[in-house]
């Protein structure tokens, strides 16, 4: 059975997870600010830790515009750690996404190819942007590592639809 497409201007039900260092992240749901909410793929994908590179260099920028970050994968705690000890990253990391909430998000999900990708299925990559309210503005999944939202395009984009209070598009 497919799984049903995420639909843009609803509300995306709380969800959280594990944060590195204690506490937890929650998308969904009313926040003061907006969000940039950052499914990856895991430890394992070099693509992602290219990603997240990217956005660790831009976190102040989406900061300044009025963005939360969250980014979360499937991975548990000690491979999540793993990476943010070796990039150091400058956002929060949550982990332990399960195949629940991916299948919520609208995820694809991958069987890994062999043990030496990894021990467990994951979710290929979701960017999603999220209005203070909790409602779903902006939604990009991919069904492969190589698809992704460049980011300084989608700041701009966002601070534009910001500015000038744009719907979400794609509704019909």
């Amino acid at each position: 059975m497919p799984t049903p497409k995420p639909v843009p201007g609803s509300l995306l039900a709380p969800m959280s997870f594990p944060k590195l260092g204690g506490g937890t992240i929650t998308v969904g749901g009313p926040t003061e600010n907006w969000t940039l909410f950052i499914v990856y793929r895991g430890k394992h994908c070099p693509r992602c830790k290219n990603y997240l590179n990217k956005l660790s260099a831009m976190a102040d920028d989406w900061t300044a515009a009025g963005f939360d970050i969250a980014v979360v994968s499937g991975d548990p705690e000690e491979k999540a750690q793993a990476d943010q000890d070796e990039f150091g990253w400058n956002f929060d990391l949550a982990y332990g996404l399960t195949e629940d909430q991916m299948t919520t998000l609208g995820l694809y999900v991958t069987e890994p190819l062999s043990a030496a990708e990894t021990d467990r299925r994951f979710a290929e990559p979701g960017i999603f942007v999220l209005r203070p309210d909790g409602s779903q503005l902006l939604i990009a999944i991919s069904n492969g590592p190589s698809a992704r939202p460049e980011l300084a395009e989608l700041l701009d984009g966002m601070i534009f639809t910001k500015t000038n209070d744009r719907p979400p598009r794609g509704t019909v």
